[in-house]
């Protein structure tokens, strides 16, 4: 081969090589994510992303960041194509998939901007995260799935979600894996090693989450009643799903009453798990047949709207006050852009359900009980409010039915378990057809389900009351992570236009 031919490969070879170890990163932090427990893929992938943005200009950093981004979102959120493929192909799944890489793409540019900082790591980590809060809000309210905090739940990062919640744990996770590749590139430098013994020393001084009751311990009681995997046929199987809670409810009674499970203080039905308009002697029955409160997720009228709902069910005085969902998903529960929505969505002809507005906590059973109802649970200030609020016990009921027998269900339980670390809440999840748990407020699963599986247990949970320091400043940590990750791009975009290095890529 000559000396041009030679040329013209390694300068085609060298982008293409990097695009590729881009997206194979993006893949690497998927891995971290439950049901795998390799958390540690994550600060590889990290490594890997900071090695190809190296000595990049924006539009190649752009370029990485979207390749990274769809190596990520495309086997994440796979559970799309059960949900949708059938009747909309592939288009909401590599659609939203690509949406969201625009994120990791302004991710990359603004590691890149800030790439030439002293500690440039550790900017470069508050960068990225910086796009994570954007995620999380814009557009639509944002889709918080997939934030790097979510696939650390079997690691050694997971007790800093009690001092700064997730933001905090995506802060040093990719921080970690930034340092590492920096010492790496360069290891005569050691000042680029001051990261990595910041974060050891963190995770080291950080205690593990407190676990034991403060305020006494309740027995739960969680029923799955499960559902069909018909997929879009959910639609019409309102009637099965209450159907299957009610059967499953008299079977729980029957094993109280032989005293082969123990009688529970309070019960949990799933999410949308039978529609009502709280005048329903059948519920009435149920519950005044096991004889203790019971927390339903409804689909529940009032007057012309209809709300995506927690009710509190009595016995003998029947329903009580209840919490709406605040965080609608959107082109399902919600449909924005109604004249396109059609292209992605089958709830266009439906309409909207109803908002909450108050803070999702609820007495019942004697104990304040703090609620996010599925999709919520990805949220920061949903089940945090309800924590300050009062609430000694995390309550998640879901409905994860629509997604098959993918990894969704074990991507939301993740969320639960890091948000029982970051408000010292035992949480009790309550999914329709799985996968239902019990979670201790050290983030670990104590009893859980199996999917597509009629089932119900009672469980023992501690209450707790103090708040941690995520509860009380998580939301301006949060923010002003947020702030400096914008001034330090702001900073990095006087500097290149300044000085802006050779393109490498």
């Amino acid at each position: 081969m000559d000396a041009t031919a030679a040329g013209r490969l390694s300068g085609f070879g060298a982008p293409l090589l990097r695009v590729a170890v881009a997206a194979a990163a993006g893949v690497l932090l998927h891995l971290a994510f439950p049901p795998r427990t390799v958390w540690w893929t994550a600060v590889v992938a990290f490594a890997l992303l900071w090695w190809v943005l190296q000595g990049r200009r924006i539009r190649a950093a752009a370029g990485l960041g979207f390749a990274f981004g769809l190596g990520f979102y495309l086997p994440h959120l796979l559970w799309l194509q059960n949900f949708l493929g059938r009747e909309f192909g592939v288009l909401p799944w590599v659609g939203l998939s690509a949406l969201m890489a625009v994120f990791t793409t302004a991710g990359c540019v603004l590691v890149a901007l800030v790439s030439r900082f002293p500690a440039a790591p550790l900017w470069g980590a508050l960068a990225y995260v910086g796009q994570e809060w954007v995620q999380s809000r814009f557009p639509l309210n944002g889709f918080p799935w997939g934030r790097v905090a979510f696939g650390q739940v079997e690691g050694p990062f997971l007790p800093l979600a009690a001092v700064g919640g997730a933001p905090l744990v995506s802060l040093a996770v990719v921080a970690a894996g930034f340092s590492v590749a920096a010492l790496l590139i360069r290891p005569r430098e050691l000042r680029r090693a001051v990261p990595v013994v910041a974060l050891v020393a963190l995770v080291l001084v950080v205690p593990q989450p407190p676990t034991e009751a403060q305020n006494g311990t309740r027995a739960v009681a969680v029923v799955q009643g499960n559902a069909p995997d018909i997929g879009l046929g959910l639609l019409n199987a309102s009637a099965t799903l209450r159907r299957n809670h009610l059967a499953e409810t008299a079977e729980l009674e029957r094993a109280v009453r032989a005293r082969t499970e123990p009688r529970p203080d309070l019960m949990v039905w799933p999410e949308s798990s039978t529609p009502t308009d709280g005048d329903d002697p059948v519920l009435d029955r149920v519950v005044d047949g096991l004889g203790v409160p019971a927390l339903i997720g409804a689909y529940y009228r009032a007057g012309e709207a209809v709300e995506n709902a927690v009710a509190v069910w009595n016995p003998g005085s029947g329903v009580g006050e209840r919490y709406a969902k605040q965080e609608l998903v959107p082109f399902a529960e919600r449909i924005p852009l109604r004249p396109i929505a059609g292209l992605v969505t089958p709830y266009v002809g439906l309409s909207d359900l109803s908002a909450g507005t108050r803070p999702g906590v609820l007495d019942v059973a004697g104990t304040r009980v703090a609620v996010g109802i599925c999709y919520e649970v990805a949220y920061d200030h949903v089940l945090r409010d309800g924590v300050r609020d009062g609430g000694q016990l995390l309550v998640i009921p879901t409905n994860n039915a629509w997604y098959g027998v993918g990894e969704m269900t074990y991507q939301q339980l993740a969320m639960a378990r890091l948000r029982a670390v970051e408000h010292g809440r035992a949480a009790v999840v309550a999914a329709l057809s799985g996968v239902s748990a019990v979670v201790r407020p050290d983030g670990t699963v104590v009893r859980s389900t199996d999917m597509y599986t009629a089932t119900s247990f009672v469980e023992q949970v501690p209450l707790r009351s103090d708040l941690t320091l995520a509860d009380r400043w998580g939301g301006p940590l949060e923010h002003g992570l947020a702030l400096g990750a914008l001034l330090a791009a702001a900073a990095g975009a006087w500097r290149r236009r300044r000085t802006t290095p050779a393109d490498e890529g």
